[in-house]
């Protein structure tokens, strides 16, 4: 039967920046693909619980904090052991390329770094269920790409696409700038 991807995006452990994780998740379901974001300071193991309540085909982490070799192979044991070791675990990072190879070989994988295009990872993620799944189980999320394609041809042929991924972003609210104050304590009041 026909269904779209399901891709769970989490944020493990205390790293605080999520705005290229809030971006990928967005060119994942531009790309046809239903995502969960499980916001900011998850564990492993709610993660893994999360990606088993939602069903999911993919589990994506994102981790700009260094604890890749430690939170990758968690989540990866977490996943077999409650019964998901079928499903891709793939994230992104400040990763150096060594330590991708490392975690590849414990089963996780592909992962992207800084700048990576939200195309090429949507690709990889079609591409795996494609081959785990087979075509005819991507009716609706290729029929939702296909649409997608004069954008892409129109990106490609020089002209300026409409909407960026970073255009589906939250927009800061506008604030009017307060004046600088002294840092100094008791600058200014005449104290030696």
């Amino acid at each position: 039967m026909p269904r779209r991807i399901r891709v769970l995006v989490g944020k493990p452990g205390l790293d605080g920046h999520d705005r290229g994780a809030k971006v990928v998740a967005a060119a994942l379901r531009d790309a046809g693909m239903e995502v969960i974001y499980t916001g900011l300071h998850q564990t492993p193991e709610q993660i893994v619980e999360s990606a088993l309540q939602e069903d999911v085909d993919v589990v994506a982490l994102s981790i700009l904090s260094g604890a890749h070799m430690t939170l990758f192979p968690e989540v990866r044991e977490l996943m077999k052991r409650r019964g998901l070791p079928d499903r891709l675990l793939t994230g992104g990072g400040i990763i150096p390329a060594e330590d991708m190879e490392a975690l590849q070989k414990l089963g996780v994988g592909r992962l992207f770094g800084p700048g990576a295009s939200t195309q090429e990872i949507a690709r990889y993620i079609r591409d795996w269920f494609v081959k785990t799944h087979g075509e005819e189980s991507l009716a609706e999320a290729t029929a939702t790409a296909a649409r997608a394609l004069p954008a892409a041809r129109a990106a490609a042929a020089g002209a300026t696409p409409r909407a960026s991924a970073t255009a589906t972003a939250p927009r800061a609210r506008a604030t009017r700038a307060k004046p600088a104050r002294s840092r100094t304590r008791g600058a200014g009041r005449g104290r030696r």
